[in-house]
């Protein structure tokens, strides 16, 4: 069942599996991790899976001490779906560990208790510890899900777990190159920046047997992570600008339609407060008219009345003949006899 790493690494294998694949080293993080004093290589077993490749580059490393499992993965690159992955990773290790014994066995099989582990140093703000639980990506929340799996997530980045990392020097060397790479790098090639970070750590005793032996595949394998790593935030970036367009689209599209309504809304009000002015205006003229009409007529009528009494009055001086007034009056004003005598009757005195 025990199965060690081969010198000879796959050229996906990440610098961390590279590490990480040496028994003291993983030991070293295994200790600070839950407060035991493993030292015997011989006491650490391997899982290896030929066929389980999750990402380009191969930074997972599991391995069983005691009583447990260990999958120790490094990650520069934040992701919430680890617990989902994990679940994939442990299932094949425990059905490879219990390859030669039958699930139908009347006696209960014992396996490793898991322990999942995530060593995040990438720019993802956060604290020293953060728990991902597979329940969180279920579509319904649970209050006692029947599948559970998490993971622990610790942050290595300087001023972050800096006990653990005491503990374990391997860790905080680590730590240190990975820092170191990231100083070079803002500033020469990536292949420049990994052989001056090498260089460096050798110098101040970081890694420095680590490196001093596996320089040149140390140097390929930062070159090949850093590539990916770039290659990572540029696809993402592309996605941001994606959905950035996409967002902003629909944005326009929003406000175009709340513009459109505004808009209309303003011109329909406008329009109303046009023509109700012009009906007004034209109300008014037609009003004005109309008592004008009636004043006129009015102003008429009495002056028509003002002359009949006026020529009834005469007639009344100068003839003292009321049939007379009642002559005139049809002759001058078109009145009938009726109309007439009724004039002189009011207005003979």
């Amino acid at each position: 069942m025990e199965n060690k790493l081969t010198a000879k690494r796959s050229y996906k294998d990440g610098v961390w599996r590279m590490l990480m694949g040496i028994p003291k080293n993983a030991l070293s993080v295994y200790n600070a991790l839950n407060d035991t004093d493993y030292r015997n290589p011989n006491e650490l077993t391997y899982n290896t899976l030929e066929n389980a490749i999750f990402m380009n580059i191969k930074n997972d490393v599991s391995f069983i001490v005691g009583c447990y499992t260990s999958l120790y993965e490094h990650q520069a690159t934040y992701t919430p779906n680890m617990p989902l992955r994990d679940l994939f990773y442990v299932a094949d290790v425990l059905q490879k560990y219990v390859k030669d014994q039958t699930l139908y066995s009347p006696a209960r099989i014992r396996i490793p208790a898991p322990v999942f582990v995530v060593f995040y140093n990438g720019n993802r703000k956060m604290g020293d510890k953060e728990i991902q639980r597979l329940s969180d990506s279920y579509e319904t929340v649970m209050k006692e899900p029947e599948l559970e799996l998490k993971v622990t997530i610790l942050n290595i980045n300087p001023g972050y777990n800096e006990e653990l990392k005491r503990k374990s020097p391997i860790l905080s060397e680590y730590t240190t190159f990975v820092e170191t790479m990231r100083k070079y790098i803002k500033t020469m090639s990536i292949g420049a920046a990994a052989e001056q970070a090498v260089d460096e750590c050798i110098r101040n005793d970081i890694l420095k047997y680590f490196l001093t032996g596996q320089k040149a595949e140390v140097v390929k394998m930062s070159i090949y992570e850093y590539d990916e790593e770039r290659e990572l935030e540029l696809i993402k970036e592309g996605m941001k600008q994606v959905l950035r367009d996409e967002v902003k689209a629909e944005v326009r599209e929003e406000m175009r339609e709340e513009v459109q309504r505004e808009v209309r809304e303003e011109v329909q009000r406008e329009v109303r407060e046009e023509v109700q002015r012009e009906v007004r205006e034209e109300v008014q003229r037609e009003v004005r008219e109309e008592v004008q009409r009636e004043v006129r007529e009015e102003v008429q009528k009495e002056i028509h009345e003002e002359s009949v009494k006026r020529i009834i009055l005469l007639c009344q001086k100068f003839t003292s003949a009321k049939e007379q007034a009642v002559d005139e009056l049809i002759n001058g004003y078109s009145l009938s006899r009726q109309e007439a005598e009724e004039k002189v009757a009011l207005y003979w005195q």
